[in-house]
């Protein structure tokens, strides 16, 4: 326990005090991408005074976002539910509940779930920051709203990517 909160309790109503945060289930703002998953904060960048971001991930089966190289952030990933296949340096890794990968920033990563379910992952962008990328190109997730339907905006993913470190290369030429 830390010395600002020895001897306080904290209740669910809590969120950021001193140096803890407490986030219950369920709660965090929550973001629909492009693509349709959800991206939920738990801490934010501004929590940990940039060091970095936790997000709650969910993800339909057969999604993941575009293939994409993050320069500023290592991502880390920790499977919750369901399962996931990424694709780093011509590897290819199935990841299951209770697996870790961890990426380097400047790799090209593709990811995606790959099960018949949905997948939940936390994720750590280290440093933080990258959930301006959420906020800039997602809808904020409400309790009547549906992922967004149609094709994503490329062109604004592309520069929404750039402006926090990330790049969305073109596909190859076949």
């Amino acid at each position: 326990m830390s010395d600002d909160t020895k001897g306080e309790e904290m209740n669910v109503g809590d969120t950021t005090s001193g140096t803890t945060t407490f986030v219950p289930p369920g709660e965090g703002k929550s973001f629909w991408t492009p693509g349709g998953h959800m991206a939920t904060f738990k801490i934010t960048s501004e929590d940990t005074g940039g060091a970095y971001t936790i997000t709650e991930e969910t993800w339909p089966p057969q999604v993941g976002p575009p293939p994409h190289i993050h320069h500023t952030q290592e991502e880390i990933f920790y499977v919750l539910q369901g399962e996931m296949e990424f694709v780093t340096d011509g590897t290819t890794t199935r990841a299951t509940a209770g697996s870790v990968v961890r990426i380097s920033r400047g790799v090209l990563r593709d990811y995606r779930n790959v099960g018949s379910e949905p997948a939940r992952v936390l994720v750590l962008f280290a440093p933080g920051g990258f959930e301006g990328f959420f906020e800039e190109v997602g809808e904020l997730v409400t309790d009547s709203s549906a992922p967004p339907e149609g094709p994503p905006d490329v062109e604004r993913l592309v520069a929404a990517a750039a402006k926090y470190g990330a790049e969305i290369p073109p596909p190859p030429q076949e």
